[in-house]
C-alpha cells in the first residue's frame, strides 16, 4: 500500500509539473478518450530534456502537427533536470509518453521501456543509418531500438577578452596550464566580478563534466571510470584532474557558490561576462544565441590533457536520440513522428543552425556546415570520437554508497585522502559490475586490444 501510495503521489506532482511545458500545438481544451486521441486525431505525447533547441522543435512539431495527413497530434513536453525520474514514475504510473528521448540507453531497455523498430524502418532508411548504429547504444541482440542524430563535442570554452585582460595569450594546453589561467584570471577580475573557472557543481554531474573530457584525452584505456581493456573500472584516471579541481577551488578561482550551481545559472553568467572558461559542450553556440544571447567574444578550444599530450580520444556522447514507448498505444503513429524527426530535412536543417552536431554520414556528406557564431570551435577534429558502450550507468543503477562523480565533488570542496577515495570507488564499482555480469544484466567483457587512439578520425571535418 505504501509503493502504490508514492507512485500515486509522483504521478500526480508529475502531471503538474507537466501542465505548463507542452507546446501549444492542437486543441488540448477538446475532450480525450480513453485511447489518447482527440475527436478524430491520434494524440502523441513526446518528452525531451533538452532545452537548448526547444524552439527550433517546439516549431517542428507544429509544422508536422499541420502537414501530416495521418490526424496525428504530438505534444512535447520540455522536461527539467528531473527528467530520469520523471520517465521512471511515467512508466510506473502507465503514463509514459509515446515518445522519449533516450538518455540512459542500457538502462532503459533492462526496464522494458522501448520497443524494437526494426519493423518500421524502410529499407532505404536502414541503409542510412546501417554504419552508424552501435551495440549496446542504438541496438541490442539484432533489435534496433534508437538512431543516432547527433553527438555532443566537448570542449573548453573561455572569454577571449577575459583570458586577454588577464595576459594569458592562449588556452590551456595541460592542467597545471588551467590552474594558473584560473588564478591569473581571478586576481585580475575578482574585484569586478570576474573568476576563473565554473563548472555545474551542484551534483556530481559538475565534476563529470569538468572531468571527463580530459581523462578521455589523457589515457588510452577508457572513460567514465572504465578500462576497457581490463573490463575493470580504476577511477585513478580522475587523480590529477581531481586535484587539479581542487587546487582551484583552494585558490579561490571558482565563481563563488559554484558548489551550489546548475548548467543554465552558469551559462547566464557566462554570457554576463563573468566566467572565464569552462567546460561543456556543442549545445553552447545555441544556447548563447537563444537562450541567454551574449555580446561577449568567447570561443572553444580542445580540452587540456593532464601533460599536455594526446594518449586517447575526446568523447563524442551520442548514439542513442528518441524512442517509441514499450507502452505506447499507438506505435505506428508514435513511428510517423519518429520517421518525421529522422528525415534528412530536419536533421540537416538542425545541424546547419547549430543546435548539434548530426552523427548522420548522409547529413555530414552534404558538404553543408553550420553558420551560428561559435561553432566552429566544435566541429569534429580528429582527436574526436564515439567510445563503444560501457557498463558505467548501468553499474551505478545497482550501486551501493555514493557514485563516483559525486565522491570526487565532495573531495573538490572538502578535500581529503584522494588515493582512499579512488580505492573505495574502485572496489564497490568493480564489486557491483562482477554481479551484474554473473546476471547477465550486461554482456560489456574485457577487450585486450581496445585504444582508444585507434577511434579518432572516423567523424572529422578538418582537412
Amino acid at each position: 500500500m505504501v509503493k502504490k501510495w508514492i507512485i500515486l503521489t509522483l504521478s500526480a506532482v508529475l502531471a503538474l509539473s507537466l501542465g505548463g511545458c507542452s507546446s501549444d500545438s492542437g486543441n488540448n481544451d477538446a475532450p480525450a478518450d480513453s485511447k489518447g486521441t482527440t475527436g478524430a486525431k491520434t494524440k502523441i505525447i513526446y518528452w525531451t530534456p533538452d532545452r537548448h533547441d526547444a524552439d527550433f522543435m517546439k516549431a517542428k512539431v507544429d509544422k508536422f502537427n499541420q502537414t501530416n495527413r495521418d490526424n496525428i497530434e504530438v505534444e512535447m513536453n520540455v522536461m527539467g533536470d528531473n527528467y530520469p525520474q520523471a520517465v521512471d514514475i511515467s512508466f510506473a504510473s502507465k503514463q509514459a509518453p509515446d515518445v522519449l528521448q533516450v538518455n540512459d540507453f542500457q538502462t532503459y531497455y533492462k526496464k522494458g521501456y522501448l520497443a524494437p523498430i526494426n519493423s518500421y524502418m524502410s529499407d532505404e532508411m536502414k541503409a542510412t543509418f546501417k554504419d552508424s548504429l552501435i551495440e549496446n547504444k542504438n541496438t541490442i541482440d539484432g533489435k534496433i531500438f534508437t538512431l543516432p542524430n547527433t553527438g555532443q563535442i566537448w570542449r573548453l570554452i573561455y572569454n577571449k577578452d577575459i583570458f586577454k585582460k588577464a595576459g594569458i595569450a592562449t588556452p590551456p594546453k595541460t592542467l597545471a596550464d588551467m590552474v594558473v589561467a584560473a588564478k591569473k584570471i581571478t586576481e585580475v577580475g575578482k574585484s569586478e566580478g570576474i573568476y576563473g573557472f565554473a563548472s555545474p557543481f551542484k551534483s556530481g554531474n559538475g565534476f563529470w563534466r569538468a572531468a571527463n573530457t580530459i581523462a578521455g584525452v589523457s589515457n588510452n584505456t577508457g572513460i567514465d571510470g572504465y578500462n576497457y581493456k581490463t573490463g575493470q573500472f580504476d577511477f585513478g584516471m580522475y587523480k590529477d584532474i581531481a586535484l587539479a579541481l581542487r587546487q582551484m577551488k583552494e585558490d579561490g578561482s571558482m565563481l563563488p557558490g559554484v558548489e551550489n550551481l546548475d548548467i543554465d545559472p552558469l551559462r547566464a553568467q557566462f554570457a554576463q561576462g563573468k566566467i572565464g572558461m569552462y567546460i561543456n559542450h556543442s549545445a553552447e553556440p545555441g544556447v548563447y544565441k537563444d537562450q541567454f544571447p551574449t555580446t561577449e567574444n568567447w570561443g572553444a578550444v580542445p580540452v587540456p590533457s593532464i601533460d599536455g599530450t594526446i594518449k586517447g580520444a575526446s568523447q563524442i556522447i551520442g548514439g542513442s536520440y528518441i524512442g517509441i514507448s514499450a507502452d505506447s498505444a499507438h506505435k505506428e503513429a508514435a513511428w510517423k513522428f519518429m520517421e518525421y524527426v529522422y528525415s534528412k530535412e530536419l536533421q540537416s536543417e538542425y545541424y546547419e543552425k547549430g543546435y548539434g552536431i548530426s552523427l548522420i554520414p548522409a547529413v555530414l556528406s552534404s558538404g553543408k556546415k553550420p553558420s551560428i557564431p561559435g561553432i566552429e570551435g566544435f566541429l569534429p577534429k580528429r582527436v574526436d570520437a564515439i567510445y563503444p558502450a560501457n557498463p558505467s550507468i548501468i553499474t551505478e543503477s545497482s550501486l551501493e554508497g555514493m557514485k563516483w562523480a559525486e565522491a570526487f565533488n565532495v573531495f573538490v570542496f572538502t578535500g581529503g585522502d584522494v588515493n582512499a577515495i579512488i580505492k573505495d570507488l574502485d572496489t564497490r564499482y568493480n564489486t557491483s559490475l562482477e554481479k551484474l555480469r554473473a546476471s547477465g544484466t550486461t554482456n560489456i567483457v574485457a577487450d585486450p586490444n581496445f585504444d582508444a587512439a585507434k577511434l579518432q578520425g572516423k567523424l572529422s571535418t578538418e582537412e
